[in-house]
């Protein structure tokens, strides 16, 4: 164990995934101020970078200073207020910690559940809508990481729209990895984290507010309960021109200087890349990891799978633990447990951004047979 200089890993759990030498060489840049005219023009250019990643033209699209989670706070804290009635698909972790987040601020949360792996048939939202016509938004988990189902969304907006209410998506995992067009399939407001398809170190997590989630946030009869997260309050700093009201920027908080030059990297090699190719890549990651794992006598766990976490179950007479220490220690390869009713059943092996590679496919496929094989 060296906490001096920390021995490299290769990083094929649910998160964080390997962060390219561009990128750490981006992060070591000169600490400006956050009102710095240099500095405001990287994150104009960092802003843009993520609509274009989004595939969205919402001018209110930034990186929240804190990791996906306060995504998640931070669309929930803004477009909730004490006493609304909102619905929530849970079907795993994350859409568990999407209703949690929602309660604690004041809402009464409808659930559309559905089993741990499998996504949940639009049919059920709209029977859920139906139910609860006083619901003012819908949250869904694009990609659920505990589970490593793919939720499918396109067509979802129109039915949510169709009842007066907002889409909101979790694409923390998806984000960069998956096929996402936030304008095409009618999303309000998204939120993501950096450390997963975008291969940036954690603790910005990308948002996006469009017309509806702005008009819902002007109307407000009270202040949101996160002074830190207030949108009202942070757009007069990112929008160029001050927001709304024009003007120079308002100072908010200090932003995250460095990690502002690390995301704009990770998204310029995004997108020299090209979105197609990239998501391409990793499903071709994924078919072969699959392709391997089976040929191994592996089951997977979620019907429908994702491409960027493959979420496996843990065969019969395995050390789950001993397994994953080996191959940490034995071939520095980090995959990740079972989380909730999964832990001790599930293997999540992560294919995300700069690890969705051939190399790393084959490695971990002949690490984890070996290790089994004894």
């Amino acid at each position: 164990m060296n906490t001096q200089f920390p021995h490299e890993r290769i990083l094929m759990g649910p998160g964080p995934s390997p962060v390219p030498q561009r990128v750490l060489r981006a992060l070591a840049g000169p600490t400006l101020g956050h009102l710095d005219p240099q500095y405001l023009a990287i994150m104009d250019e960092t802003c843009e970078m993520l609509r274009q990643v989004m595939q969205t033209r919402n001018p209110l699209t930034f990186p929240v200073s804190g990791t996906g989670m306060a995504g998640m706070e931070c669309i929930a804290s803004n477009l909730v207020e004490p006493g609304d009635e909102v619905i929530v698909c849970v079907q795993g972790v994350f859409g568990g910690r999407m209703k949690d987040v929602m309660e604690r601020c004041g809402a009464t949360v409808h659930v559309v559940e559905a089993p741990w792996g499998e996504t949940i048939p639009h049919e059920r939202i709209a029977e859920a809508l139906d139910r609860n016509p006083r619901a003012t938004l819908v949250g869904i988990v694009h990609a659920e990481t505990s589970t490593g189902a793919h939720q499918p969304l396109e067509g979802l907006a129109g039915i949510v729209h169709a009842k007066g209410a907002m889409l909101v998506v979790d694409a923390v995992t998806s984000l960069g990895g998956h096929e996402l067009r936030v304008d095409d399939w009618g999303i309000d407001a998204i939120y993501s984290g950096t450390q997963k398809c975008l291969s940036c170190p954690p603790g910005l997590s990308p948002v996006s507010f469009g017309e509806r989630a702005l008009a819902r946030l002007d109307a407000r009869k009270r202040k949101p309960q996160s002074w830190y997260l207030d949108v009202t309050m942070l757009r007069k700093y990112y929008l160029s021109g001050g927001g709304a009201g024009g003007g120079a920027r308002v100072y908010h908080h200090t932003a995250p200087i460095n990690m502002t030059y690390a995301l704009r990297e990770a998204l310029a090699i995004v997108l020299e890349e090209g979105l197609d190719a990239r998501i391409a890549r990793h499903a071709a990651a994924h078919q072969r990891l699959r392709a391997g794992l089976e040929r191994m006598g592996l089951r997977y766990i979620p019907s429908r799978s994702l491409h960027t976490l493959n979420c496996i179950a843990i065969p019969e007479g395995a050390d789950d633990a001993g397994t994953r220490r080996r191959l940490l220690e034995e071939y520095g390869i980090e995959i990740g447990a079972g989380l909730g009713v999964m832990a001790g059943k599930a293997w999540r092996i992560g294919l995300m951004g700069h690890g969705a590679t051939v190399r790393n496919v084959d490695l971990v496929l002949a690490a984890l047979a070996s290790v089994l094989a004894r």
